[in-house]
């Protein structure tokens, strides 16, 4: 099967590096609680202002929910994350290129240290995304994901 072509390019405005994102996500992965499926879609609101993030980690008979805010605040491009378990997190855009040229990266200060979350785009027309925390050798990984586009 031959790889499909890539969709992500940037858009226009502030929040255009989102661009690639928007839509319906799928991934499937192995974790420490079994077997996982992640759905994330991306979608504008607020008149377009801001992207929404809903996720849904699902564990077996379990859940886990993000809803997540990315807009401009003091001129950056930030999130707001509250997620199920009662915890939230902001952060703001960072650089990610040392994963990919076009990644998409996000640093928070986390109660645990810095952290990031890097999206960037896979070579099958979905994404992959990871989350890193900073280490006195760079940046360690602890989860990563291959999206896939759910046909709508």
């Amino acid at each position: 099967m031959a790889a499909k072509k890539s969709t992500w390019k940037k858009g226009r405005g502030k929040l255009g590096s989102l661009q690639p994102l928007l839509g319906s996500w799928e991934a499937e992965s192995d974790s420490p609680m079994g077997k996982l499926k992640c759905t994330r879609t991306f979608k504008l609101i607020l008149g377009d202002k801001y992207i929404e993030l809903y996720a849904r980690w699902q564990f077996g008979k379990g859940a886990y929910e993000e809803t997540a805010i990315y807009g401009i605040n003091d001129d950056v491009l930030s999130f707001w994350s509250f997620t199920s378990d009662g915890k939230k997190s902001q952060g703001y855009v960072a650089d990610g290129t040392d994963v990919h040229p076009d990644a998409i990266c996000f640093e928070a200060n986390m109660p645990a240290g810095l952290a990031r979350m890097v999206y960037w785009p896979a070579d099958d027309g979905g994404f992959h995304w990871a989350v890193e925390s900073k280490v006195k050798k760079g940046w360690n990984r602890f989860t990563m994901h291959h999206y896939h586009a759910i046909a709508t």
